[in-house]
């Protein structure tokens, strides 16, 4: 990995194409226009990244990073409860919109994100409803990142080669 400093490149260790993948899912997810948490997702298929989407509003409507209030916050609505009132759509379900059915057979996603106020990397996990649609979608596997760094695949379930 290229860091700049001071007009200089410090070159690092080369990182595996699962880390390469992780760490641009991260830079999507500093996109992301949630006041809560942000998640940034890559499709990659064929070894080529076919897709990129982040948590933000649906096109046209207001952000909550605009607006300065986060719905479910406002009411103390627990993590994981009353997504009716979220007006983000999810990194993953606007990734897959974005590439379309055709380049998402097969391919792998990549799932990122990190908790807005403290910064902290959170552990990556798609909720019900993404599952759903990744399964729909033809996605092969999803890598999440986990809060310590390390990355876990999932196989949807329901995919032919998913086992339990």
């Amino acid at each position: 990995m290229i860091k700049p400093t001071r007009g200089r490149v410090e070159m690092k260790p080369r990182p595996s194409k699962t880390d390469y993948y992780l760490n641009i899912a991260l830079d999507v997810a500093s996109r992301g226009t949630c006041l809560r948490r942000n998640y940034g997702a890559v499709i990659v298929k064929d070894d080529a990244i076919v897709s990129t989407g982040y948590s933000g509003a649906a096109r046209g409507l207001p952000n909550c990073c605009d607006l300065g209030v986060c719905e479910r916050e406002a009411r103390n609505v627990p993590q994981g409860e009353r997504y009716e009132l979220c007006r983000s759509v999810h990194a993953e379900m606007n990734a897959i919109i974005n590439a379309g059915r055709e380049k998402t057979m097969g391919a792998t996603l990549y799932l990122a994100g990190y908790d807005v106020k403290s910064g902290e990397v959170l552990d990556a996990d798609p909720c019900f409803l993404c599952k759903r649609i990744i399964l729909n979608a033809g996605i092969y596997k999803v890598i999440c990142r986990s809060g310590d760094g390390t990355s876990w695949g999932i196989v949807p379930e329901g995919h032919p080669s998913y086992h339990q």
